[in-house]
């Protein structure tokens, strides 16, 4: 599966922002890689995870981009979009784990309302003072 979405990859290399003195204005060696997932012909319950996952990284259009400028060279920098867009689709291929439902037994059903009953009354007790 990463290796089709690899092989899907459109990159550019992009000028990239911050500290380097005048090589940052002559080298381009930020990365921006560009997938359509659509292309990727995912599984509905992957595709949806996917969606979640990748949040504001995906485009309307359904490209999810990803730029990095992480390093100073191309080569770090295309390693590291790659290996983030790899793992965010080994993370959308993983099944959440379904909680289980935490039960409480009698005692501690009675200690938790004991609990609730206690920070109430502090509570209650708060408030504007009479000057009498």
């Amino acid at each position: 599966m990463i290796e089709r979405a690899l092989a899907l990859l459109s990159e550019s290399f992009i000028a990239a922002t911050g500290p380097g003195g005048q090589n940052v204005n002559k080298v381009a060696s930020a990365v921006q890689l560009r997938l359509d997932i659509y292309a990727l012909r995912l599984e509905p319950e992957v595709f949806a995870r996917l969606k979640l996952l990748a949040g504001s990284r995906l485009t309307s259009k359904g490209e999810l981009v990803f730029t990095a400028r992480r390093f100073r060279t191309q080569e770090a920098n295309r390693s590291d979009a790659r290996e983030r867009l790899s793992e965010l689709i080994r993370d959308a291929h993983n099944l959440p784990e379904k909680r289980a439902k935490s039960r409480l037994n009698r005692v501690g059903k009675e200690k938790r309302l004991q609990g609730k009953k206690l920070r109430g009354t502090v509570k209650s007790a708060r408030g504007k003072v009479q000057m009498d």
